[in-house]
């Protein structure tokens, strides 16, 4: 019995290859689309955290001072993480006489065109000033 080369062969033809290195080519393609999203996600992500960390602490920050804030808008900026942080604080009335309404406004852009985050706060007469003698 001879062996025939073209009915015995135990290789890949060229068309297989080919099509084998296309499917491969667009899944690697979609691998490095997805972690090239995820990180920036996770950028993004980092960022509205730090910037939360920011506006809670400014809140804190006017609940140590112990003064009852004035009704108004009022610019800022804070350091944390290396990062100069732009925030804006709008201080409202409430039904309660006794109470004021915070609103923390976070941007990256000392423009303030696009906020990253904001917090809202509540502060009370008698939790931020001392008794008086």
């Amino acid at each position: 019995m001879t062996c025939n080369p073209a009915t015995n062969s135990k290789g890949f033809t060229l068309l297989e290859v080919l099509i084998a290195l296309t499917i491969i080519s667009l899944a690697l393609g979609a691998l490095i689309s997805t972690s090239g999203s995820q990180a920036s996600s996770a950028a993004y992500l980092k960022q509205k955290t730090i910037a939360h960390w920011v506006a809670m602490n400014e809140i804190n920050q006017l609940q140590l001072e112990k003064a009852f804030p004035g009704k108004g808008d009022t610019k800022g900026s804070t350091q944390m993480a290396g990062i100069e942080w732009y925030w804006t604080r709008t201080v409202k009335e409430t039904e309660d006489e006794n109470s004021r309404q915070v609103e923390i406004r976070i941007f990256l852009d000392e423009a303030r065109e696009s906020s990253l985050t904001g917090l809202i706060g509540y502060l009370s007469r008698s939790a931020t000033t001392l008794p008086q003698p």
